[in-house]
């Protein structure tokens, strides 16, 4: 009976706090199959790993035209664990937008790509997918030189 209070106190938690991503480099996925991915995004707060789902897009700026780019986005061998792939030129600044469900939970992000690979700091999260002025102001900011 005590077992069932924690288990239940956990999920509550995990609930309460709603569906969120974490981002991190390719070696933390601990698949081998990741490891030339931009970043891996974990999902936090889905009951069930295996249900949720993610995509998005590469936000751009290439001599001085505005571009959108489908992401590759790719489930690696642990639940809940995602590969993102580079599928943007390597000309430009590009930011990163990404979309997530789970059961009827959203989750969002904006993480910009700079020469160096993803920039953790000036990455944003959401509760619901970025809206479009989010992603301009985070895509500004990198072609502006305020993300390195």
């Amino acid at each position: 009976m005590f077992r069932l209070g924690i288990v239940a106190c956990a999920v509550g938690v995990a609930f309460a706090q709603g569906f969120t991503f974490t981002i991190g480099s390719p070696v933390a996925s601990q698949d081998f199959r990741s490891k030339v991915a931009v970043f891996v995004l974990r999902t936090d707060g889905c009951a069930d790993p295996t249900k949720s789902e993610v995509g998005g897009t590469a936000e751009g700026i290439m001599n001085g035209t505005r571009k959108s780019v489908a992401l590759r986005v790719a489930a690696t061998s642990k639940p809940g664990v995602y590969a993102v792939y580079q599928t943007w030129p390597n000309e430009g600044r590009w930011v990163v937008n990404l979309k997530g469900t789970c059961s009827d939970m959203n989750a969002g992000a904006i993480v910009p790509v700079g020469p160096n690979g993803f920039i953790r700091e000036s990455s944003k999260f959401f509760a619901r997918p970025a809206t479009e002025a989010e992603i301009e102001t985070s895509l500004k900011a990198l072609t502006q030189g305020g993300n390195k």
